[in-house]
């Protein structure tokens, strides 16, 4: 495994234990159809949860949050709704997009920031 999938494996596992101990169901990890990848899919009470998420070593070049792009985020709206279409069991009364910057510093603790998206 290269070491940047390494670093992006460590980040979604963190963001999974870090997602379930907000008491949210994590349903589905790296889920993947022909528009893309959605790296978390969560149930947190009737709200379906879709996470990405963004791992950085340093935040030299800005914190791991402010890599998703206005565009990156039509995407994931676009990927929550495939994930929908084919999930047709899941019936969330609200769909909500989060994202999830992991820190991973050579030295000291590993920082979560959990940026809460809009509901649609």
């Amino acid at each position: 495994m290269r070491a940047k999938d390494a670093l992006g494996r460590f980040g979604e596992d963190v963001a999974a234990r870090y997602l379930s101990e907000l008491g949210m169901r994590v349903v589905e990890r790296n889920w993947r159809c022909d528009l893309g990848e959605l790296d978390i899919v969560a149930i947190e009470g009737s709200t379906l949860v879709v996470c990405e998420v963004k791992t950085r070593r340093t935040d030299q070049f800005g914190s791991p949050v402010e890599a998703v792009t206005s565009r990156k985020a039509a995407r994931l709206r676009r990927l929550a709704g495939r994930w929908l279409a084919e999930h047709p069991h899941a019936r969330p009364v609200e769909v909500r997009i989060d994202v999830i910057g992991v820190l991973r510093p050579a030295r000291g603790a590993t920082l979560v920031d959990h940026r809460r998206g809009d509901l649609w």
